[in-house]
């Protein structure tokens, strides 16, 4: 598990191709290299990957075909920054919201404005997320908790403050972008617990 804060932007340092797959290595700063272990679990840009080989200032992990595929990983090349944030500790401050680093969905960068000193950002999401998606909800785009503002149909605004554009990747995206979407745990459970809701829903997805 992770918060969605995160600790530190990470480099693509290598990306090699293996039959469908890939192994990336991504070189870091901010990350204590003495507390990171191979099997360990890591939040990359929203994806959990598991280390495979530690280098220095530097991890090797494994990327399958299907997080490929269903991830914006599949984009990166030598040189694109990461969200980095190593996986959550028993006893460690929850700062943003519980985050399991399996991506739901690709959404896409719509409008970006100013907003006083922070950045708003509109994102369009699948329209099967759409449903999970609340004003002051919740919501991880590439890793990065942060709170709905607004919301109309699919689409849905986020404020940027100046310290989340400096320590993120959030304050480079630019209008097509496509971002990895996790949406809150909590709604999907509420989904389910709900009797009939479910159902409900297939119906109205039928209809539309």
């Amino acid at each position: 598990m992770f918060t969605g804060i995160v600790q530190d932007v990470g480099r693509v340092q290598e990306l090699g191709k293996r039959g469908g797959d890939a192994r990336m290595v991504v070189a870091f700063e901010r990350l204590d290299p003495a507390g990171i272990r191979v099997g360990d679990s890591i939040c990359v840009q929203g994806v959990c990957l598991t280390v495979t080989e530690l280098l220095g200032r530097a991890f090797a992990a494994d990327v399958s075909r299907e997080t490929l595929s269903l991830t914006t990983l599949g984009d990166l090349a030598v040189g694109s920054p990461l969200n980095l944030e190593t996986s959550l500790r028993a006893g460690d401050p929850l700062g943003g919201h519980l985050v399991s680093g399996h991506v739901d969905g690709v959404a896409q960068v719509v409008a970006i404005s100013g907003d006083a000193r922070s950045l708003r950002l509109k994102i369009a999401v699948p329209s099967e997320l759409a449903r999970y998606i609340a004003r002051k909800g919740s919501i991880t785009v590439d890793g990065v908790s942060l709170t709905i503002n607004e919301v109309e149909d699919a689409i849905f605004g986020v404020n940027i403050i100046p310290h989340t554009q400096a320590v993120t990747t959030l304050g480079r995206l630019t209008v097509g972008v496509r971002v990895n979407l996790e949406v809150d745990q909590v709604a999907r459970y509420v989904e389910q617990l709900l009797p009939g809701f479910s159902d409900l829903r297939r119906q109205q997805d039928d209809v539309l």
